[in-house]
């Protein structure tokens, strides 16, 4: 009976297994039309009820390369409260976040108060495409740098955006050796350097962008 019930067993915890690998995806992409973030009565509307709500609904449309979008905020009682959080958001994602350092110019609002909530129109402006955004792989640390630069390299790509969900104190340090490394290894030492940018800029980086030809060869 042991024996029998052991196959079983296995794949269950394959199931399980699976399925924590699946939400960990959810968890770190969030759904397009998941009612905490979207409106259910009006396509296209996002919905809002605190500042972490703006920032989240601000990173899924960055997610997405969305230019304009309309958001709707409750719970805030007055215009000059509802503009000083709109401006912090808006500062907090671009100057703090990876996404919103690497691929934002800009994001402007303008709010509109209505019975309940405030309705919000969004504009952003992009300095990376849709399709670089989309292109952005993830990484659990630098450690997994040489191999998605290997790959880069191989598919003779111009440039690598890597999300890195671990920076330590000497991660930067190990960028610099590990680009040092394959550069010798490829021999490409006498070729121009590649250009490494950290996003943000400062404080704990979450993105690393490499540009592995000039930009006036990109092309």
């Amino acid at each position: 009976m042991k024996l029998r019930m052991l196959p079983a067993l296995c794949a269950v915890l394959l199931l399980l297994t699976g399925c924590a690998s699946l939400l960990e995806r959810t968890y770190t992409s969030v759904e397009p039309h998941s009612s905490k973030f979207w409106e259910s009565e009006a396509a296209g509307t996002l919905r809002a009820e605190n500042y972490q709500d703006i920032v989240n609904d601000l990173l899924l449309l960055i997610g997405q390369h969305t230019e304009t979008a309309t958001l709707r905020l409750y719970n805030y009682s007055d215009d000059l409260t509802v503009a000083e959080t709109l401006e912090q958001a808006a500062a907090e994602v671009q100057q703090e976040t990876p996404m919103g350092a690497y691929a934002v110019e800009y994001i402007t609002s303008s709010s509109q108060s209505q019975r309940g909530y405030y309705e919000i129109s969004l504009q952003i402006g992009y300095r990376r495409t849709a399709e670089q955004i989309q292109a952005v792989v993830n990484a659990t640390s630098t450690e997994a740098l040489p191999s998605l630069l290997e790959a880069a390299l191989d598919e003779e790509r111009s440039e690598l955006a890597v999300r890195i969900g671990y920076w330590g104190q000497d991660s930067r340090a190990r960028v610099e050796e590990i680009v040092a490394e394959i550069r010798k290894q490829r021999g490409l030492e006498q070729t121009p350097a590649w250009t490494v940018s950290y996003y943000p800029a400062d404080g704990e980086v979450g993105l690393i962008e490499f540009l592995l030809v000039p930009q006036n060869e990109a092309a």
